[in-house]
């Protein structure tokens, strides 16, 4: 009986993993290269021009792939506009006035659509663009594997539970990237993406004015006087993610939580007593690491339950089915 049972426990892991593998395995780095072989030098000029206007651009875009894959999957799901028959994800919780960088979506997939028409998805558009945003401030190429395709709905209920809000302590953000298939070190790793952008005040009051212990004293000050204590006065006033280099990818965003200078509450979960205090540090001490960890970690969250082969659809406008 024993062995029949641990057989059929081999039997499931591997039908799991074939269909974990299935959909991941038909992403490909060269998906385009025959169909489209003007596709990353089209995007990146695009992103480069929208960062050269705005540095923070940069970060809201990378924002954007993330969101998007954490809910159903990398399917560009979140680029879809409301309509009658569904509400869409950038009113979630999570996006609304606060997602950003869809009209630059919008033009990346204008150019596109002009060098080869009806053949690269928007969910791939985001995934290169969020590759070439972090290249563009400074931080590590890879390779971006291509082939999904776009969904066909959205769903606002989905984005609500699966994107980690900043005030989430550290046991929910390892659950909520767990739930997706990203491990704690992924977590970590792709955390160290604040480490350019801004954050709302709204997202980060509570930690400035109630947190004593985890905060840095002069830091909370100083962030004090752009983000009043009184809700809705000030709410949308920024302050960097990472208060040394904001518009350039490193590894400060780790100093910082070292100094006990993580602007939101769930950056300082990751250095905070908790488990995840010796990746900091090793990334703090190591950028390289970092670097690479970031990578692996970007790459496993791109392969996030991706539509493929006949699933789903190329969109021509990422705002709205076919």
């Amino acid at each position: 009986m024993a062995s029949l049972k641990i057989n059929a426990n081999i039997v499931l892991f591997l039908l799991v993993s074939l269909l974990i593998g299935s959909s991941s395995a038909q992403l490909s780095t060269n998906f385009y290269s025959k169909s489209c072989p003007k596709l990353y030098q089209t995007v990146k000029s695009t992103v480069q021009s929208a960062i050269n206007k705005e540095t923070r651009m940069g970060a809201s875009l990378l924002r954007l792939f993330f969101h998007d894959c954490f809910v159903n999957g990398c399917d560009g799901s979140l680029l879809l506009d409301d309509t009658s028959s569904f509400t869409g994800e950038k009113r979630a919780a999570p996006n609304v006035n606060s997602a950003r960088g869809f009209e630059v979506i919008d033009n990346i997939k204008s150019a596109v659509e002009k060098v080869c028409p009806a053949v690269v998805s928007c969910a791939d558009v985001l995934a290169i663009s969020a590759r070439d945003s972090v290249v563009i401030l400074g931080g590590p190429n890879w390779n971006v594997k291509l082939g999904r395709r776009d969904a066909r709905t959205a769903s606002q209920g989905a984005a609500n539970r699966s994107i980690p809000s900043p005030t989430s302590n550290l046991n929910r953000l390892i659950s909520s990237f767990s739930a997706v298939g990203l491990s704690t070190k992924d977590m970590v790793a792709l955390s160290g993406a604040h480490t350019i952008g801004q954050a709302r005040c709204t997202t980060f009051r509570s930690r400035i004015y109630n947190e004593t212990n985890s905060i840095d004293a002069s830091f909370a000050k100083t962030r004090q006087n752009n983000c009043p204590r009184t809700s809705g006065s000030g709410d949308n006033n920024l302050a960097p993610l990472d208060l040394q280099t904001p518009t350039k990818f490193d590894n400060n965003y780790f100093k910082n939580l070292i100094n006990k200078k993580g602007l939101l509450h769930s950056d300082q979960q990751l250095f905070n007593g908790g488990s995840t205090d010796s990746i900091v540090t090793s990334y703090s001490n190591n950028p390289s690491s970092f670097s690479s960890d970031f990578v692996t970690a970007m790459i496993k969250m791109g392969d996030i339950r991706p539509l493929t082969g006949s699933n789903g659809e190329i969109r021509k406008n990422c705002r709205r089915r076919n």
